[in-house]
């Protein structure tokens, strides 16, 4: 409001009020921590009004004081339990990983302490990285394929690939990825695999590495069975994680499972009823232990779905929290599929503006593992080392028990371990 706006309302309003000896506030409550009247000057009120105001509001003034309450926690109690599922390794230096056992929500430690805090898996396939000299079905960003290239190509051998994901990146675990047994795969880009081949292969990878192994199939129904079949045999006293069963394979998987004592991961589409189904036949009509059960929704990434993949998992670990039974399972996401996210994999050149994709890839991957291990994540596969490295990072944060050795968050950029 201009000065000469104001000045007129003024003149109007002493007009108003000129033979008013008082004003009478109805159904008007004021709370505030200070109050305030200025009197004087231009337009000021009547010095007969001043005293019936305080008067007027007195009384509520007095109605607002510093009352003595006791804090009620927020803190609420669970009847269900998570189940804690055990991957093992044997032989010297084997190192054993436990997942899920929450009695409470993820970071809740108000309201209780979590036993196993989430872990890392990493991907290795079992077909060279396609490059400029090479023809690959396995094609990866290059924010990734510089990790594995560089100083030497591990891709060219799933041995090397998950040492190296180990030793040098910290993996927790290793998921083995055998696409090349897909038969619709063509021979000269990595594919025409049999299960033999990928069951030397995980010897091999067993020998390399003392960390649990996850054997990842295809997704081709006839071939993954023999595969898991093929790779059970070889690992005689070894629990694994055979990835994946759904719906469809439930038949020819559990039986495996059954047979050679190994965990399974139990895949759905984002589809609550369709989970419990599955994991009720598996107890039930296959009699699975429940700590041999992981499951996994589906993770939809940061800006495509993530947060109808959150309110899945969170439904679903807040249910078995809550006593569902057919719930009460750790849960896993492929977290790699962020790199499938433009905003991922779209070099410098074709996005500037969005900033380095060296940067950006390997974040788009680490928030959607971190965001959706708010809602109950045990298990994120990934792929990218820094990704893996912030997100472990951040975990460490969130669990540890004393705030020990200080994390410099920018280390997941420098690759210092």
């Amino acid at each position: 409001m201009s000065d000469e706006k104001l000045a007129e309302f003024q003149q109007r309003l002493n007009k108003l009020l000129a033979d008013v000896n008082e004003i009478v506030l109805k159904q008007v409550s004021i709370e505030a921590a200070e109050l305030e009247f200025e009197f004087g000057g231009a337009g000021a009120f009547p010095a007969q009004m001043i005293r019936p105001m305080i008067q007027a509001v007195t009384p509520a003034l007095k109605e607002i004081a510093w009352k003595q309450v006791t804090f009620a926690s927020p803190a609420e109690t669970y009847p269900g339990q998570i189940a804690e599922v055990t991957f093992k390794r044997s032989g010297r230096g084997a190192k054993n990983v436990k997942i899920g056992g929450e009695k409470v929500p993820p970071y809740y430690r108000f309201e209780g302490s979590n036993p196993n805090p989430p872990v890392v898996t990493a991907d290795v396939f079992d077909m060279p990285v396609n490059t400029k000299e090479r023809e690959s079905f396995l094609r990866l960003a290059e924010p990734v394929k510089r990790h594995l290239l560089e100083p030497e190509d591990v891709t060219v051998d799933m041995a090397a690939w998950a040492k190296k994901s180990v030793e040098v990146f910290g993996a927790d675990m290793i998921t083995l990825h055998f696409i090349g047994t897909d038969p619709t795969i063509p021979e000269n880009l990595g594919g025409k695999k049999d299960p033999k081949w990928a069951a030397k292969n995980l010897e091999e990878v067993l020998q390399a590495v003392k960390v649990p192994i996850v054997i990842g199939g295809s997704g081709n129904h006839d071939m993954d069975p023999k595969v898991f079949e093929a790779c059970s045999a070889v690992a005689t006293g070894e629990r694994m994680l055979l990835s994946s069963l759904e719906l469809e394979s439930v038949e020819k998987v559990a039986p495996i499972a059954k047979k050679y004592d190994q965990n399974v991961l139990a895949w759905t589409k984002l589809e609550l009823n369709d989970q419990k189904k599955l994991n009720s036949m598996l107890t039930s009509d296959y009699k699975l232990p429940k700590d041999h059960i992981v499951i996994d929704p589906t993770c939809a990434t940061l800006g495509y779905g993530l947060e109808y993949s959150f309110s899945i998992y969170e439904r679903m670990r807040l249910g078995g929290l809550r006593g569902e039974e057919a719930l009460q399972n750790p849960m896993s996401g492929g977290t790699t599929n962020a790199w499938g996210a433009r905003e991922a994999f779209l070099s410098d050149k074709q996005r500037p503006e969005w900033g380095p994709r060296d940067y950006r890839g390997p974040l788009w991957e680490m928030i959607t593992a971190y965001v959706l291990s708010l809602c109950g994540l045990d298990i994120a596969m990934m792929l990218h080392p820094g990704a893996q490295l912030g997100f472990r990072a951040a975990i460490k944060l969130l669990t540890a028990k004393d705030k020990g050795p200080s994390v410099n968050p920018l280390d997941w950029i420098t690759m210092k371990i």
